[in-house]
């Protein structure tokens, strides 16, 4: 994996910080904090009257920010997820090539020693070689177009 900037480890971070619990108990606290002082407070300290325009502006930004980091986070996550399945692509075609050729070797020998399984209509089958191809377009036949339901 290539290594990450700064900005997206911070990304990260942030957007991991956000979905814990200790995130969540300090933003009730500070809600509560807030409020209370704005309505509790001598009129002449109070910074923020009712309906709290300041902290709906503040609260606001920090949405936008905060959906801004978990969209980065999940684009990274997204990419190393299809890097991931492409591997595992590349893996399971080399391991269905070794299997068949295993399979034909074993069919050439129970055909040797005159074996039934040797001629067997699910082995002959089985031991010819996988178009991978072949696969993706009856994958593209029997999947709805654009992944929507039909």
């Amino acid at each position: 994996m290539a290594k990450r900037s700064r900005s997206a480890r911070v990304g990260d971070f942030i957007a991991e910080q956000a979905g814990r619990i200790w995130f969540i108990n300090l933003h009730v606290v500070w809600f509560t904090g807030w409020i209370a002082y704005n309505k509790l407070a001598p009129q002449r300290l109070i910074f923020d009257p009712f309906p709290f325009s300041l902290l709906t502006m503040i609260v606001s930004l920090e949405a936008i920010f905060l959906s801004l980091f978990v969209l980065m986070s999940q684009t990274r996550s997204s990419i190393q997820a299809d890097e991931r399945n492409h591997l595992d692509l590349q893996v399971n075609l080399l391991s269905e090539v070794e299997n068949t050729k295993m399979l034909q070797m074993l069919k050439a020998i129970c055909e040797y020693h005159k074996l039934p399984i040797g001629s067997d209509p699910e082995v002959a089958e089985l031991v010819n070689k996988t178009d991978p191809r072949e696969l993706v377009d009856d994958i593209k036949r029997t999947l709805p177009s654009n992944g929507a339901p039909e």
